[in-house]
C-alpha cells in the first residue's frame, strides 16, 4: 500500500528528522539477507528515472535498487523524452505521473527538480542537481555509520563547495558529526545551504567550520572526503583547476589525520588530480564500500517516500 502523504526529496535536510532511521533501516536492510526475498514494499509499483547527464553509480544503484524492491525501474535519458524541449517541467510531471508511481530526475539546475517536485503528483527524489545530491549523502552518512566513525574525529572535506558537500554538512551535523571543510578561496559552500545546517547543527550539538586551509581541515579527521576539482558541466571552466593547488589529498596531508581514518570519494576519481593513487588505494580507502551503499540508501529512501507502511514495518521490526 502506497502513502497517502506525497513526500519529495530535494535535499537531504527534507528528511532531517527521520534521517537517522533511514540510515539504520537501509544497514539493517543491508545485512537481512534472510528477507530479501520476500520483503517487496516497491511490488507493483514503477520508478522512472530522469537523466540529463550521464550516470555509473546513480543509474545501476537505482535500476538495481528497484528491481530487488520488487519494482519496475523506467530510465528515461535526456533524449528519450521532450523534457525542457517542446515539452515543460510542469506537463512532463503531469504526463509521467498518471504512469509512474516516483521519480528520480538527475539534472543540471536545481530549479528545474524543485519545478518537476512542485508539479508531480508522485514523490520525486533529486538524483543529483547543481545545488543538492541528497542520495549521495544518506549513502555516506550509511558508510561512515557501518565503519563505526560515530565517536572519532570530525568529517574533513577538501575540495569545491560544490552540492555534494553542501548535502554531507547536513547531513553530518543531522547525525552529530563535527565537519570541517576547506576550499579554495571563492569556491565556498552556499551561504544559504550552510545556514540551514547550522540551525541543525545548534539543535543536535555538533559544528560546523570552515576555512581555505586544507591542513585544518584534515588535522585529526576521522573522515577526509573529497570529488573532483571540475565537475561535469564545468569543463568549460579551464581555469578552475589551477585553484586547486595544495588540495590533492595524497599520503603528506592524510598525515595530519587521525590515523585510522577513512578516505571518501563520492567518485568517479580523477587519479593524480584530488587524489593520489597512494590514498585512494590503501587501507583506508572506502570508496567502493560507499559506492554500494548507494543502492541500499537509496532502497530506503524509496521505500520510505513510496510505500511508508511498509517502510515503518519493516523498522518496528527488532
Amino acid at each position: 500500500m502506497k502513502s497517502n502523504e506525497k513526500k519529495d526529496l530535494l535535499a537531504i535536510d527534507d528528511f532531517v528528522e527521520d534521517l537517522p532511521d533511514i540510515i539504520d533501516w537501509a544497514i539493517r536492510y543491508k545485512n537481512d539477507t534472510e528477507i530479501h526475498d520476500d520483503f517487496k514494499p516497491l511490488d507493483g509499483l514503477s520508478i522512472g528515472s530522469i537523466y540529463e547527464k550521464p550516470s555509473t553509480r546513480t543509474r545501476v544503484s537505482f535500476e538495481v535498487g528497484v528491481h530487488k524492491l520488487g519494482g519496475q525501474s523506467l530510465t528515461l535519458l535526456a533524449n528519450d523524452i521532450q523534457l525542457g524541449e517542446s515539452e515543460s517541467i510542469a506537463d512532463t510531471a503531469a504526463v509521467l505521473s498518471r504512469f509512474l508511481d516516483g521519480i528520480t530526475y538527475r539534472c543540471f539546475g536545481h530549479e528545474d527538480v524543485a519545478e518537476l517536485a512542485r508539479t508531480a503528483t508522485v514523490p520525486v527524489i533529486n538524483a543529483l542537481s547543481d545545488l543538492h545530491h541528497p542520495c549521495q549523502s544518506a549513502a555516506d552518512l550509511m558508510t561512515i555509520t557501518e565503519f563505526g566513525q560515530k565517536d572519532a574525529g570530525h568529517i574533513a572535506w577538501v575540495g569545491d563547495g560544490n552540492n555534494v558537500l553542501h548535502d554531507l554538512v547536513l547531513a553530518g551535523v543531522a547525525l552529530g558529526h563535527d565537519v570541517k571543510y576547506a576550499t579554495p578561496e571563492g569556491m565556498e559552500p552556499d551561504s544559504g545551504v550552510m545556514a540551514r545546517a547550522r540551525r541543525i547543527a545548534d539543535r543536535t550539538g555538533a559544528s560546523i567550520t570552515g576555512s581555505n586551509d586544507p591542513v585544518e581541515a584534515v588535522s585529526d579527521a576521522g573522515v577526509v572526503y573529497t570529488d573532483i576539482f571540475v565537475s561535469m558541466g564545468e569543463e568549460h571552466m579551464s581555469d578552475k583547476s589551477a585553484k586547486f593547488e595544495g588540495f590533492q589529498i595524497n599520503e603528506d596531508l592524510v598525515a595530519h589525520a587521525d590515523s585510522d581514518y577513512l578516505f571518501m570519494h563520492c567518485l568517479p576519481a580523477h587519479r593524480g588530480e584530488e587524489v593520489s593513487d597512494a590514498v585512494i588505494d590503501s587501507k583506508n580507502s572506502i570508496v567502493f564500500d560507499q559506492a554500494e551503499n548507494r543502492m541500499w540508501a537509496q532502497m530506503s529512501l524509496l521505500t520510505y517516500m513510496c510505500n511508508e507502511e511498509a517502510w515503518q514495518a519493516y523498522h518496528a521490526l527488532q
